[in-house]
């Protein structure tokens, strides 16, 4: 991609041009903001570094034009003044930002749309934040208006390896700016940072600063580094300007007197990469962007019209399952249409994003209320469609608190006669959620380009998104086969995680590893295997770091499920549940005889051999976990053993309806003896989702009307549920799923619940 450049002068901003360079980008342009007045060394502003302006950008076109032939290839110079501040936009609007005529990140939105008006070829923006939610989330915001890409190759990186890596670059960079205990102005100012790296890190051991200067402890000015190719920066006169004669932790900042440029040795040609080169009198210019673009300030609002009329001219039913919580709940809505007939995914997906955005209304909450979203839809191909129709109800602008995370995979959707488009939603009545979205490009996760984030974290549960085997930097599929695929996803999901102070190989509750259907059965006991292998070295890599309070799981409920295809053509997709919570309450014990005498149904008596069907991960009084999978030959064996007469029948013989009845009614059995034996009900359950595999004798309405039964029946026979609030379900086709990766195509019914106390 060509790329516009972000530059303040310092080693960040410089470091990350050279990482963008690293993985194949053209910097095209350099884009800086410097203050109204050219005497004023610094502003107030949590966006931009101000400090050393004079050198980065001279008004005086010589000095900028001089300037500008240090740095290659570079096209075009731009500038503009900062206006205002952003400390209005901090107090009021917190991290997320809403556009403010007049603040200083519109400021960064009228220079780069004039980059764009003049090199219309520019789609990405290099910026060198490491830890500023503050920023990125400010610079996503200008991009995704603008239709640029977020480059943030420094993001989330480990600081002391990020700093030895600057120096060890070629980056001399000298601070221009200390504030923080530890740094004296008098001392400290003017020095390379290769001089003051052991320095660094001894002070961040004593008082815990960032060595990078991220926390606003330190600002540098480059001098040199590899991307000026015909001039080194030499500062010749400066002068110490107090800030703040704090004893604790005095600011001082360097005004530039005197500078000029050295001209370096030139390179041999052989050394110059002539693809990437631009010629100096060519195209090296400098422009001042002045003035005010009212124009753009104006967020896009698409056009929305999904409150409209729900009397839709289709002969095909919606079917959604009602909400049962008062607090969070889920919403599921297919389109029962057994003729087969859906032609045309848009429509379908709209019908359905139409009713559950109804549902929403209903029950006083909107798309900005829910906190995770199922996509399933018939055919990957028509991912692009399904994409644009979604972006249309759920949007940045109608979720204040954060988009919802999402996961997206392809079912046999039209097999068992549910159209093209199928959803899952789980909402929460209040907005205490806490979302982690990354936009930018970077080498700490794969980003989220869209209304939809990496994770989503409520009550302690962190609900993350489908992570594919994604190289960061570059948002290419790992190469190297299915196994490595599968590595790079679980580290995928570790770096989320992290972000959130847990891991998947101690605090995942659940992990669902979607299969596509191209791999054969050797692969997927590779990643079985492979599994065990990466959750293994993750947590040995936790042993040294302090987790006080924070559980450690025994391991999560692992399913796989067969889908045939994945976003990107992956091979494999994974989407793990985790809890964050920092204490577990002493269980509470249920007795054999309370089970004997509460479970007094369907004529199933305990078998040891039941727990080879079972997964379940409890954390006492706050998560119950569990799955149920159970094969053809479990289920014969299920059949000859109940002691209710009926299910001796002679029909009970494999995928017979009558079969698929008991297997189900054994799978139920066994979760809600889970539920007993933890203290938990089926009110507290906020998802039950059932896995099928799509046949002419157990499809999608027999199985329904199949549970429904068994919940009816539950109801009556225990007590122990009100019949207008039974549990929801979630009918789900797919190719196959187990709790094993060789085992997927060989069971007839596998249930995840997933229950929880508030």
């Amino acid at each position: 991609m060509e790329v516009v450049a972000l530059v303040s002068g310092g080693k960040d901003s410089c470091y990350a041009m050279m990482k963008c360079q690293q993985y194949g980008h053209k910097i095209v342009a350099l884009a800086n903001l410097m203050p109204v007045d050219e005497a004023q060394d610094e502003l107030d502003s949590y966006m931009y570094q101000t400090v050393g302006h004079q050198i980065v950008q001279n008004r005086h076109a010589k000095k900028a034009q001089e300037l500008a032939q240090t740095f290659a290839p570079v096209h075009t110079t731009m500038v503009i003044s900062l206006k205002s501040l952003c400390l209005i936009a901090f107090m009021h609007y917190g991290l997320n930002y809403n556009m403010t005529p007049g603040d200083e990140v519109e400021d960064m939105l009228i220079l780069l749309k004039e980059v764009k008006r003049q090199i219309p070829s520019v789609s990405a923006v290099s910026s060198g934040a490491i830890a500023s939610d503050y920023q990125r989330l400010r610079v996503e915001s200008v991009c995704s208006r603008l239709g640029l890409v977020s480059l943030s190759y420094l993001w989330r990186q480990d600081q002391s390896l990020l700093l030895r890596q600057m120096i060890t670059s070629g980056i001399i960079a000298i601070t221009v700016k200390v504030a923080a205990i530890g740094l004296t102005p008098s001392k400290h100012l003017g020095k390379e940072i290769k001089d003051l790296e052991s320095h660094l890190h001894k002070i961040k051991e004593l008082y815990g600063i960032n060595v990078c200067g991220e926390g606003g402890e330190y600002e540098t000015l480059t001098l040199d580094c590899p991307l000026f190719r015909n001039a080194r920066v030499v500062l010749d006169k400066f002068q110490v300007v107090s800030h703040s004669p704090d004893q604790i932790a005095p600011v001082g900042v360097i005004h530039p007197l005197e500078y000029h440029l050295e001209k370096k040795v030139s390179l041999s040609a052989s050394h110059i990469d002539s693809s990437n080169q631009a010629t100096v009198e060519e195209s090296d210019s400098v422009c001042e962007v002045l003035g005010d673009c009212p124009d753009i300030l104006q967020a896009p609002c698409p056009n929305n019209d999904v409150i409209s009329d729900l009397a839709l001219d289709t002969k095909q039913e919606l079917h959604i399952t009602k909400p049962k919580k008062d607090n969070t709940f889920s919403i599921a809505c297919w389109l029962h249409d057994p003729s087969k007939n859906s032609a045309d995914m848009r429509e379908d997906l709209h019908l359905v994003l139409t009713k559950i955005e109804l549902v929403l209304i209903e029950h006083n909450c909107s798309w900005e209320n829910v906190l995770y979203i199922h996509l399933y839809i018939s055919d990957m191909n028509e991912f692009a469609l399904a994409n644009a129709e979604y972006v249309k109800f759920i949007t940045q602008e109608k979720c204040r608190f954060g988009v919802p995370s999402r996961s997206t995979i392809e079912l046999p959707l039209l097999q068992a006669g549910l159209g093209r488009a199928y959803l899952e939603v789980l909402v929460s009545i209040d907005n205490s959620k806490n979302v982690l979205h990354v936009q930018s490009i970077s080498e700490w996760a794969p980003s989220c380009i869209g209304p939809y984030s990496q994770a989503t974290l409520y009550k302690d549960v962190l609900y993350m998104a489908g992570q594919l085997g994604l190289d960061p930097p570059t948002m290419l599929l790992c190469e190297g086969g299915p196994v490595l695929e599968f590595q790079k996803a679980l580290e995928n999901s570790e770096a989320v995680a992290n972000c959130f102070n847990c891991s998947i190989s101690t605090s995942a509750v659940s992990m669902v590893i979607y299969c596509s259907a191209s791999l054969n059965s050797s692969d997927r006991i590779a990643i079985d295997n492979q599994k065990d292998v990466c959750l293994a070295r993750m947590k040995s890599q936790l042993n040294s770091i302090s987790r006080s309070n924070r559980p450690v799981l025994v391991g999560p409920v692992v399913l796989y499920v067969l889908v045939p295809d994945l976003p990107k053509r992956a091979l494999v997709e994974v989407k793990p549940l985790l809890y964050s919570g920092e204490s577990i309450e002493t269980p509470t014990g249920v007795t054999k005889e309370d089970l004997l005498t509460k479970q007094a149904y369907w004529g199933f008596q305990h078998e040891s051999w039941h727990n080879s069907c079972l997964q379940k991960c409890i954390i006492s009084g706050r998560i119950c976990s569990a799955a149920v999978s159970v094969t053809h030959e479990i289920s014969t064996k299920i059949c000859s053993q109940t002691t209710e007469p009926a299910s001796n029948d002679s029909q009970c013989n494999d995928n017979t309806e009558k079969q698929v009845a008991t297997t189900a009614e054994f799978c139920i059995y066994l979760l809600d003896k889970v539920l007993l034996e933890n203290d938990f009900s089926w009110d507290d359950v906020m998802n039950l989702r059932i896995y099928y595999t799509s046949s002419a004798k157990t499809n999608h309405g027999t199985l329904l009307k199949i549970f429904t039964t068994i919940f009816d029946e539950l109801c009556e026979r225990s007590g122990r549920i009100d019949s207008d609030k039974g549990p929801n379900f979630n009918l789900v086709p797919v190719l196959g799923a187990g709790t094993s990766a060789s085992s997927m195509d060989n069971n007839i019914l596998t249930c995840e619940l997933f229950a929880r106390k508030f």
